[in-house]
Order: structure tokens, then sequence, then C-alpha cells
């Protein structure tokens, strides 16, 4: 039998020994070469490289996990295109969502094709080749995030990142049978995204089940002091019951499906289904969101996509996307609250349509299409697939696609579930059930099936949580860091101690560890890594550590107070002070090069 990606496959794999992440890895590749790299690749991890990264993994919630993301998210050390040669850089430093996903274990495999600068919503507009739905290859596959979601549906990762500003993480999510996440704005950094419209964008979550893309999301997920849209009031994400009876708003007016009639009679056949599950259909007006949707080109968000690439020489660029930026240059201040005042009018209508309803329910797209018919007439048609996703980020909602279906000729329908801001873990819930009314559900284009896979979890929210620094042996990677992991706890952000802090290698410790120590004149800035747990897990953690080192308040160098290992001033007498390499790891790293 073929092996699933699906990550609760691999996680009950790696528990019971059967196979593990260095195994998974050289599969993978195997696949992606039987495939070919591109169009869906843009970039890849060396084998090897991914393959000692696997055997280091922290063993977090996402251990040996393989996955892609889109070549608009920074990597360390890998170039962010943005599907554009003239503009590429090599990133220093790896995104915040990137960096959160390998800290709970996850394995990057690559970089994915897109419509440059995450322009388009149909996957036609990249200088590295044009990606295909993988169950028919004359049909697009979707964009912008169009490799993000064919890697995932066709087997060669389990989850990836993709952006949506306007649709891109969800219209690919549909045209491939895959689920596609689109979170609240602001709940998962965008630091090291480059921006396609900065106050709208999200980086979202391509999976093949509801459960694999809420288990990313949980390590995803988490306040970033270093993006200026992160949402410091976001309550804990949590998958959440759901309460009767649930209301599930459809359009009390047709919606248009482009003389699709097998995407019509899917839809039809989805409130159906769930009309079966005894949740009460609710029919509300569509209208403010219908008109919502038709201000993301028309109005001055266009003017935002400038913002990344003022500087670009115009002749760089794709023709049709040069054509849809050009076009903000044009939008005036005066436009520009002129669509801020009409936008907070809508939202005002859009509020009132939602004490109807607990969840609305729309066809993802009304219809695809054929490459051919989409490179004839590209803006008209993407335009008809940004119908039902336009509005979804300019009203500040979440948003889920998930699998609802096949037309008679073998293309693949989706649906969106769509709530109020945080009602992410609501929206887990009942896009599970709607893709497990499915009746012998395929996962993406492979063979594996939904029902062999678990259901989504509900998890009532921690309520009381602790953060700790930590500066040694318990930073990832390192011998003690399963101590975190085995607790649950989720890493937050890697940071530096203020001033007057000092840090000592501790002599005749196993393994080797480092005691951080306050003096009142050290220089500081030592690297500590931040990690969050509940209450019981601290408490327990706490019960491990060994004198002379103990668990007191650290203060951060942005004034930030939070509990960390701090050693007894003892212990560090005639120990080496090792403060200049500025914390634990690089100090490792000089005397291993020694």
């Amino acid at each position: 039998m073929t092996l699933s990606l699906d990550i609760g496959n691999l996680a009950a794999l790696y528990d019971e020994k059967k196979t593990t992440p260095e195994a998974v890895i050289d599969e993978v590749y195997a696949r992606i070469h039987a495939k070919g790299v591109q169009p869906d690749w843009i970039a890849l991890v060396e084998k090897e490289t991914a393959k000692e990264r696997a055997r280091q993994a922290p063993r977090g919630p996402l251990y040996g996990i393989p996955f892609a993301v889109k070549d608009n998210i920074d990597v360390a050390g890998m170039p962010t295109t943005c599907a554009c040669p003239a503009f590429a850089y090599t990133a220093e430093r790896s995104a915040t969502a990137v960096e959160r996903l390998q800290a709970a274990g996850a394995i990057l495999i690559g970089k994915t094709n897109l419509d440059q600068f995450a322009t388009g919503l149909n996957g036609t507009r990249s200088p590295y080749g044009i990606p295909t739905s993988v169950f028919d290859p004359d049909y697009i596959s979707g964009g912008s995030s169009s490799g993000s979601a064919v890697v995932v549906a066709s087997g060669l990762v389990s989850f990836s990142l993709g952006t949506d500003t306007a649709g891109s993480g969800r219209v690919p999510a549909g045209f491939n049978n895959i689920v596609g996440l689109k979170p609240t704005k602001g709940l998962i950094s965008t630091r090291g995204l480059v921006p396609a419209c900065k106050s709208q964008d999200t980086i979202s979550i391509f999976a093949l089940t509801v459960a694999d893309a809420t288990k990313v999301a949980e390590s995803a997920i988490a306040f970033d002091k270093e993006d200026c849209f992160s949402r410091s009031d976001a309550p804990p994400f949590a998958v959440e019951s759901v309460g009767r009876p649930l209301k599930v708003g459809v359009p009390n007016s047709p919606l248009s499906f482009f003389e699709d009639s097998e995407y019509r009679r899917l839809y039809l056949h989805t409130i159906d289904r769930l009309a079966g599950l005894g949740v009460e259909i609710t029919p509300f007006n569509y209208t403010p969101f219908r008109d919502t949707a038709t201000m993301l080109y028309d109005g001055p968000w266009v003017a935002e996509r400038l913002y990344a690439i003022e500087n670009l020489p115009e002749h760089e660029l794709n023709p049709v996307v040069g054509d849809i930026i050009r076009g903000g240059r044009s939008k005036t201040a005066l436009q520009t609250f002129e669509s801020l005042y009409r936008l907070a009018s809508l939202r005002q209508a859009a509020d009132a349509e939602w004490k109807r309803m607990d969840v609305m329910l729309l066809p993802t797209a009304g219809t695809t299409y054929k490459i051919s018919d989409m490179l004839s007439d590209p803006i008209r048609l993407n335009s008809n697939l940004g119908t039902y996703t336009n509005f979804v980020n300019l009203l500040d909602l979440a948003a889920l696609a998930v699998p609802a279906g096949f037309r008679d000729d073998g293309i693949p329908f989706g649906v969106t579930l769509i709530g109020r801001a945080f009602s992410d873990g609501k929206l887990a819930t009942i896009g599970d059930a709607v893709h497990r009314a499915l009746l012998d559900a395929k996962l993406g284009g492979t063979q594996a099936v939904l029902s062999d896979t678990k259901r989504v979890a509900v998890h009532p929210a921690k309520k009381k949580t602790v953060q700790v620094a930590v500066v040694g042996a318990h930073l990832s990677g390192q011998p003690l860091n399963g101590q975190l992991t085995e607790r649950d706890a989720i890493f937050r952000e890697t940071s530096r101690t203020a001033a007057g802090y000092r840090l000592y290698a501790l002599p005749g410790t196993t393994p080797p560890k480092p005691g951080l120590v306050y003096e009142g004149t050290g220089p500081g800035a030592i690297e500590v890594e931040i990690w969050e747990m509940d209450d019981a897990a601290f408490g327990s953690f706490v019960a491990l550590i060994p004198a002379p080192l103990g668990i007191g308040t650290l203060v951060l160098e942005d004034g930030q107070q939070v509990k960390g290992f701090l050693c007894e001033s003892h212990a560090t007498v005639g120990a080496e002070d090792i403060t200049s390499f500025g914390g634990w790891r690089a100090w490792l790293s000089r005397t291993a090069a020694a």
C-alpha cells in the first residue's frame, strides 16, 4: 500500500516505530523526482540536508512531518523569488511561521510556485511554468498558491503554507480536493512574507484533512511583536464544539455559477447534506458581502501591491500582473478615504446579517477553467474565481475550504465555511463534518481514504499558561528540549535578555549546561527561546530542574518579564564566562569548530 502522508498516519507510524522521518524523506524525494520538480516547485532543499534535519528534529507535535512553503515566504539560506527572477534575494532569516513549524519538528522540503507576486487566483502567471489540476492537466490548479496546493494534493508533502489575500489559500484547495485553512487576520505572523496587500495578507495552510490543518495551525498561531498586524487580543486557538442549534447561512438570492450546472448541483447537494446533519439552514442577504468583494481590486487596496515592488522595472513583471499592479498608481488619497468609509458602511450591514447565522456556506469558486481559456481571457475569468472569496479579509472573517464532491467529468468542487473573526476553531469542527459527509472520499489526488484518518479533535482552550525562557540544554535541537515538547509546550519566539546578565559554562554538568546569572554589570543580550505551557505542565517541568539551576524572573531586551532559567551565583566561581558569545548555541558552535 502506498504510504499516506497525512499527519495522523505518519505520527502513528513513528510512535509504533514502523518507519522513521529519514525514510519518509527518502520517499518524498522519490515521489518529487518521479513527478518532476517543475512546474510545482521553484527550489528544493537538498535531500541529505532534509534528512539531517529530520534526524535532528525536535520531538514536537509535528515531528518528522514534511512540508513546503510558497515562494513569497522567507526561508533562511534559500532564495525568495515571488515567481520573479529579477526580484530574487536570499533570505537571512526564515519567516516566523516557518521558524515555529520547524521548532515543532516539521521538515521543510522546498519552496513552491505561485502566481507572480501572489497576484492571481488561477496559477498561470509564473515564469517557472504552470502547475495544473491534479485531476486533469488541461485545467488550472488555482492560485496564487498554485504549487503549494498541488504538492499536497499529489501526496508529495503532508502540508504546505500558502498565502491568502483574496482567496489564494482557498481556491486552489477547492480545485484540488484538499483543505484550505485561511485563519483570522493576524493569527499567524506575516513577518517574513513578501506582502501582496500588507493590511489584508494572511499565511494559510493546505492539508489533506481538517484535523491536519488544525494541527499545523496550533503550532503556527501565536502573537508576534515583530508583525505590526499580529493580534495580541486573540483568544487561545482551540477546536471548539458546536452548540445547537447551529445556524448555517446561505444566500437568499441565486448565486452565479457562470453556466457551470455541475458546480451549482454540488453546492445544493452540500446544503442538503448539512441539513441532514441537523443544522438549521438560514437565508441571509448576501449583498453587503458581494459589494465588499468588488472593492478589493476596484478600490485602493490594489495600490498596496506596489509596496514590495515599487522600484522593480515593469518589464520584469508578468504582463497581466504588471497591468493589475500599475492600476494602483492612479489611486488617490481621496479615493482611499472614500473606500474606507464605504467599507465601514458595508461592514455595518454585514454585521446585521451575522446576527442571523453562526457561519455561512458558499461555493469556494463558482466554476473552474481550462488553462487555454484562462490564458486567452486572464482578467475576466480570474475575476470570476474571486466572486466568493474577495470579501473575507476586508471584513475580518475566518474561512475554511473543504472538498465537496466531483463533477461528472472528474473535476473537484469545494465549499467554504466562513465565520466571524476568531471563529477558526468552530469552523474546523463544522468543516470536518462537511468533508466526512462525502461517501468514499479520497485525500487530494491520492488513493488514501478519508475514513481511515482521525476526525478533528475538540480541545478546550488552555486558559492559564506560563511562558518560560530557556537558555541552554532546553533550546530547540538541544538534548533536553524533549522535556518541553513532551509537555506540549509551544515555541513562541527567540529573544535576548536585557543588560545586566552574564552566561557561564558550568563545569561537570551532564548534559553540558550554561548558567545565567544577573549581576547588574553584565552586557546581557543573551539568546533565549520563549516556550509556553499550561500551569500543570510547568509545575512538572520545574520539578525536573537540578540545582544549582532554578526558575526566576528574567527581563528581556524589550522590557518584558518572563519566567526563566537562572543559576545560583556560587556555581559560577571558576566557570568560564561565555557572555561574549551571545548565547549557548554560539558557544557550542565555536567549541565544536575548535
